[in-house]
């Protein structure tokens, strides 16, 4: 290894990288054994972790006392709540309006703000602190399917403000706002949680259009900036944007000014799993500059990952400088997060959803 690095530190720094999702409503074996023995460093929830608000608050109470029990540090509890057809959370949470039907209403900045008034209420309510949106895709043409309804227009500048009005709402009440998908998928042809798609735009016109909600995200403090997975000829020809160091260190860190968090989207996906696999994804996402690292399902690939990382560190392929740097900026953004086991509050759930 190249550097002083104790084993036990050195585990905890790369288990920070990731979050990862678990297969049921409660913390089982596997769930218990990510977080007590690999030190994830955050849960992604989804619908089959979820069955009402009472149950959502109890798990995310359990999963945030086993972290702070085995590294002292609390979880990233994150979850897809865009509004529309994304959303985890069903009824009694509040329903609401997808992007696309935000964009189109009459008072969109309005719109936009009560739903993220409403979405970060709830969520801290039950104990989540990241929401993984706002999509800022801004499409050109007819937009692949599985982005229907969910990007605010087709216009950059109104794409920018209901984005940062979206940012802004969630992270005054305390909810981690991750914008995605960078550098903008606006353009696929294919849908990247089954293929790999390629975006031709020239590197100018992707400047005028897709990254011009990205710009503003970054200037109103965007905790998180989520990479996308494909691949963009004008930009890194041949790589997908969650591998590439052009897109994510070049374009995002340096040129754009990015100094939060960097988050893959999720790499057991087909567009990156389907070609090194999840596990050298992995390795290649934090290389590229990739801060978290997110493994959605498969509990096996979860920890493949989490070796094969420790196992670049030890030869030296990743530099210890680089594993630190990651893992102080995530230590630093969980710094606003809760440790009192007494944050999450059963009773004002019952009282908020009217729950006997």
């Amino acid at each position: 290894m190249n550097s002083t690095l104790e084993l036990s530190e050195l585990n905890t720094m790369i288990g920070s990288l990731f979050t990862v999702g678990i297969a049921s409503t409660e913390p089982d074996r596997n769930a218990l054994a990510l977080i007590r023995d690999h030190k994830v460093g955050g849960i992604i929830l989804f619908a089959r972790n979820i069955e009402n608000p009472l149950q959502v608050a109890s798990l995310c109470s359990r999963l945030q006392e086993e972290a702070i029990a085995a590294t002292g540090v609390p979880l990233f509890l994150a979850v897809d709540q865009e509004g529309g057809r994304v959303a985890r959370l069903k009824e009694p949470f509040t329903l609401q309006p997808g992007a696309s039907e935000i964009g189109q209403s009459r008072e969109p900045l309005q719109q936009a703000a009560r739903f993220a008034s409403v979405t970060a209420a709830e969520m801290s309510l039950v104990g989540l602190n990241m929401d993984m949106a706002p999509v800022l895709d801004v499409p050109s043409g007819e937009p692949e399917r599985h982005l229907a309804g969910r990007t605010f227009g087709t216009n950059p500048e109104n794409v920018a403000a209901l984005g940062v009005k979206v940012i802004q709402e969630l992270q005054r009440r305390k909810i981690f706002a991750v914008a995605k998908h960078f550098p903008g998928l606006g353009k696929a042809g294919l849908d990247p949680h089954h293929l790999l798609p390629i975006i031709d735009s020239p590197a100018a016109e992707m400047e005028e259009r897709d990254l011009v909600p990205f710009r503003a995200a970054i200037k109103a403090g965007v905790c998180g900036i989520m990479t996308s997975h494909a691949v963009y000829p004008g930009l890194d020809p041949g790589t997908p944007a969650t591998l590439s160091r052009k897109i994510i260190t070049d374009l995002l860190r340096k040129k754009l000014g990015f100094r939060g968090l960097v988050i893959t989207d999720d790499l057991e996906m087909g567009a990156v799993a389907g070609g090194p696999g999840v596990a050298r994804s992995a390795v290649a996402a934090f290389q590229a500059g990739g801060d978290i690292l997110l493994v959605c399902e498969n509990h096996e690939r979860i920890v493949e990952s989490i070796d094969a990382v420790k196992r670049a560190v030890l030869r030296g392929d990743i530099p210890a400088l680089r594993l630190r740097e990651s893992a102080e900026r995530i230590h630093r953004a969980k710094a606003a997060i809760p440790k009192d086991p007494d944050a999450i509050s059963l009773e004002k759930v019952k009282a908020y959803f009217h729950w006997n």
